[in-house]
């Protein structure tokens, strides 16, 4: 089962650096052959809370460039609404570069609490995980994990233009 693509599943950002999207989507195998599963996300978002879980820029702890608003799972995956922050100068950079199209990829940073690989496909079904963090990146493990630019207007999810 595949969660459905279509261009809301991206994310979002506007002009004051508000972002907005879903950082895994349910259902789909990504390169490392791994399948987030409904409820995955469940455990960590009720004990960890938001402040504990870092925007980050390519997975590196160093590099924090906003904070998370909102996370939530969904029928679709795991839902993330935050802030770049233009006073840290990678935040200030990654929106020009997100504005650019020059990076759109999303990516979670997590440990596996509880798993099992299908035999016949040999996919690993995550079933429970610990997320440590969300990435903004240049190659996302999930490919379909990217971002869709906003310029102008209020903070609010929109679909793209071609």
């Amino acid at each position: 089962m595949h969660a459905p693509i279509s261009p809301t599943s991206r994310l979002a950002f506007s002009a004051d650096g508000l972002v907005e999207g879903y950082a895994s989507l349910f259902g789909e195998v990504d390169q490392a052959r791994d399948m987030v599963m409904p409820g995955a996300f469940a455990q960590t978002l009720r004990t960890r809370g938001l402040r504990r879980i870092p925007m980050l820029f390519q997975h590196d702890p160093a590099e924090p460039v906003g904070i998370w608003l909102e996370l939530r799972e969904d029928f679709r995956g795991l839902l993330a609404r935050g802030r770049l922050i233009p006073d840290v100068q990678r935040g200030k950079e990654l929106l020009a570069l997100l504005r650019a199209g020059a990076i759109d990829g999303l990516s979670i940073g997590y440990r596996t609490q509880r798993a099992r690989i299908d035999p016949k496909t040999r996919v690993r079904k995550l079933h429970q995980v610990d997320l440590w963090e969300i990435s903004i990146v240049t190659f996302p493990l999930l490919t379909s994990a990217r971002v869709h630019a906003v310029k102008n207007g209020p903070y609010r999810s929109r679909t793209p233009r071609d």
